[in-house]
């Protein structure tokens, strides 16, 4: 069924759907039955396109080495012949597989993945989200952070020796005159 109207034959297509045959201007062509539909039919579903899985992407993981396997729907192999067959290349190696990384937190058995791993800036280890901050971690200093450890000290000690000197006297000086009652004034009246 060609497109178009009396004066202009070539313009549109209509819809290739047995219940519809709509006159579009701007037609669709599914890339799986290469038919041509309207707005409202272009989906596979909307259609019900007998080849909807063509060009779909799927990943199988192999439950002996923990390999992803990638397939596409363009060819119609079953899952299990698809990890049969990559059993039987040689490729399946039990001694490859992977062991994720978990915490290295005491009794943690948290999964350090990317969304879920946090580096100490202090200790420089990988931890949970859990025990990110260094007091749940038991964070250990390393000597070079260990110096300024050592002159926050010293602050604190001048700090108290200062505070203990004033004995909880007015950190004002009590011997200078208030601003509020002058007693010399600097101008006379007349």
């Amino acid at each position: 069924m060609g497109g178009g109207t009396e004066a202009f034959p070539d313009l549109g297509r209509h819809c290739q759907l047995s219940d519809c045959h709509q006159l579009d201007f701007l037609p669709f062509t599914c890339h799986a039955c290469h038919k041509v539909f309207c707005v409202e039919h272009r989906s596979c579903k909307s259609h019900e396109c007998p080849k909807a899985d063509f060009n779909s992407r799927k990943v199988l993981v192999c439950e002996i080495c923990s390999v992803s396997i990638e397939t596409t729907g363009c060819k119609n192999e079953d899952d299990k012949a698809i990890l049969q067959k990559h059993e039987t290349s040689g490729d399946c190696d039990p001694k490859k597989k992977k062991k994720k990384p978990t915490c290295p937190v005491k009794r943690c058995k948290g999964i350090l993945t990317f969304s879920n791993t946090s580096t100490c800036k202090t200790c420089q280890i990988q931890v949970c989200l859990k025990h990110r901050f260094p007091a749940d971690h038991d964070c250990k200093r390393n000597s070079s952070s260990s110096q300024p450890l050592v002159k926050d000290l010293k602050e604190a000690n001048k700090f108290l020796t200062a505070l203990v000197a004033r004995s909880g006297n007015d950190c004002g000086n009590k011997s200078r005159p208030s601003s509020s009652h002058p007693t010399n004034p600097s101008v006379k009246a007349c």
